[in-house]
């Protein structure tokens, strides 16, 4: 019966190990949604280009506007839909952890310098992966990392990323450009989020 129970618990350490592949993405394996990482936004140019918004401060961004672009992915999740984007039937949302990263966060986000546009790198993302924390989540995860806004450039610069939670490594990032629009600060830069999941196409990817 040992040598029984041994084998079944080798053959459960082996499935799950599996399930934390760059393969397991294309497949049907659960995914848990992390949310948006702004940590590396560079914002260019100002924000009182927008009349609603008036002059938005760093604080500003972290306290109200990271949050905010977040949260619409569950109040909003038919319209942002995840799930349809990844090709599951649904996801587990999980942006507590996205929204730990970005609170903790003290840059300076706004720059008037256009050649700060798109700094982020795949080694990067690695980097800033092996130290999150994903309170307590495991397998499949994915999220955003938003490394630039350019309002010249009308559009947004974000890495889709998917990670192995239980040993904090990145199976798969790829850098995006999407459009951004609409009235006001926060649903111009959030039609951004929204094209990029629209425009996901998982084959393309591999």
């Amino acid at each position: 019966m040992k040598k029984i129970a041994l084998f079944l618990l080798v053959i459960l350490t082996a499935n799950i190990a599996h399930g934390q592949t760059k393969a397991d993405i294309f497949g049907k394996m659960p995914i848990t949604w992390l949310g948006v990482d702004f940590t590396q936004l560079k914002f260019i140019g100002t924000a009182d280009q927008f009349k609603d918004a008036g002059q938005i401060t760093n604080s500003d961004m972290r306290n109200k506007y990271f949050p905010g672009w977040n949260n619409l992915f569950v109040s909003e999740e038919k319209k942002y839909n995840v799930a349809d984007a990844v090709n599951r039937d649904n996801v587990k949302y999980a942006i507590d952890v996205t929204g730990d990263a970005n609170s903790k966060s003290d840059g300076n986000y706004f720059t008037p310098n256009a050649s700060d546009y798109q700094l982020l790198t795949a080694d990067k993302i690695s980097s800033l992966i092996s130290k999150y924390d994903f309170k307590g989540n495991m397998g499949l995860g994915m999220l955003f990392f938003v490394d630039g806004m350019s309002k010249d450039k009308e559009e947004a610069s974000i890495w889709i990323t998917f990670v192995n939670m239980e040993d904090k490594t990145v199976l798969l990032t790829k850098q995006v450009s999407a459009g951004a629009g609409g009235f006001g600060f926060r649903n111009y830069w959030a039609k951004s989020f929204f094209n990029v999941l629209k425009d996901m196409n998982l084959k393309k990817m591999k």
